[in-house]
C-alpha cells in the first residue's frame, strides 16, 4: 500500500490546542478515516510545523470522499482556525506533498 506524507503549519499560539485536540479526535471522524482506505495515519510536530504520514491505496480517492463527508467538514471547518499557509505549498496543491526518498522495512 503505497505511502504518503505531507506538511501543515500551526498558527503561533495555537500549539496547545492543537494537541489536545488530537487527543480526542471524534470516534465517528476516525471511523471514516478507516472506511475511506487509510491506514498507520501519524502526525509529528516540531514546534508549529507538522509532517502527516499515512497509507491509502489511493490518497486522492480517499481525500475526495473525505471532502465530501458532513463529519470531516465539521472537523475540518473546526480546526481550519488553528492553521496557516505552508510556506511552499504550491498554487493548487491540496496539500504541501513530500516525496518518500528512503524506506526501511
Amino acid at each position: 500500500m503505497p505511502h504518503y506524507a505531507f506538511k501543515l503549519r500551526i498558527k503561533a499560539g495555537a500549539i496547545e490546542e492543537y494537541d489536545r485536540e488530537h487527543q480526542r479526535v471524534w470516534p465517528e471522524l476516525l471511523a471514516k478515516l478507516k472506511e475511506v482506505g487509510i491506514s498507520e495515519y501519524s502526525i509529528f510536530r516540531r514546534g508549529r510545523e507538522l509532517v502527516l504520514s499515512l497509507r491509502a491505496d489511493d490518497f486522492d480517492k480517499a481525500w475526495d470522499e473525505l471532502d465530501r463527508d458532513p463529519v470531516n467538514q465539521r472537523w475540518q471547518a473546526y480546526m481550519s482556525r488553528l492553521f496557516e499557509p505552508v510556506p511552499d505549498q504550491q498554487p493548487g496543491e491540496r496539500f504541501a506533498m513530500m516525496r518518500e526518498v528512503f524506506y526501511l522495512e
